[in-house]
């Protein structure tokens, strides 16, 4: 199942100047990673269409001090970066529509699409429409959302992208504008 761009747009209205650049990725990933009927498509994009401001922004935002939660201490730890206050949190930001953070995401994504370790050396490849589509879409898989969107696991994806429930309310508009322009009908399962 592929998705067309009134799709697209009926689902991200915020991302009129900029749909036309995700479409064609959006679409390959979907392919390549079994995001491949109406449920899945449907949960997918209201998660990335939250996660990414309705494809507004494919970099984390955030200032030097905020983004130093990834540099050094536990979460950073987590995420495979060095413990030294050494830019890691800056280097290895979210990035991509669904914001993979993390010296070891970074370079277990980079395996995935790349087969190398590429995306260590070039993180901002992740800001490209066709990369920040298929790491959302390696994500996705990886993390088992394919099958939870088949159950209506909404918030449960929510939760395994988030950590949390941040954003569950636009999440969940933008999951209903989805269900509606791919003709889904189904319920929120906790």
């Amino acid at each position: 199942m592929v998705i067309t761009l009134p799709q697209l747009l009926d689902v991200m209205p915020g991302a009129r100047l900029r749909a036309g650049f995700f479409l064609t990725p959006l679409n390959a990933a979907f392919v390549r990673y079994e995001i491949n009927n109406a449920k899945r498509i449907a949960a997918f994009l209201a998660q990335v269409g939250h996660e990414s401001g309705q494809l507004r922004y494919v970099r984390e935002l955030g200032s030097d001090q905020y983004l130093g939660k990834y540099d050094t201490g536990a979460l950073a730890e987590r995420l495979g970066n060095t413990p030294q206050a050494d830019g890691d949190g800056q280097k290895y930001r979210g990035r991509g529509l669904i914001q993979i953070t993390g010296r070891r995401n970074y370079l277990a994504c980079s395996q995935a699409l790349f087969g190398d370790d590429r995306l260590l050396r070039e993180p901002e490849l992740l800001e490209q429409p066709q990369w920040a589509c298929e790491s959302a879409a390696w994500f996705w898989q990886r993390n088992g959302l394919n099958e939870l969107a088949d159950k209506d696991r909404f918030t449960t994806i929510t939760r395994r992208i988030n950590g949390g429930l941040n954003g569950l309310e636009d999440r969940l508009q933008l999951w209903a504008r989805a269900k509606a322009a791919l003709c889904v009908s189904w319920r929120v399962v906790v």
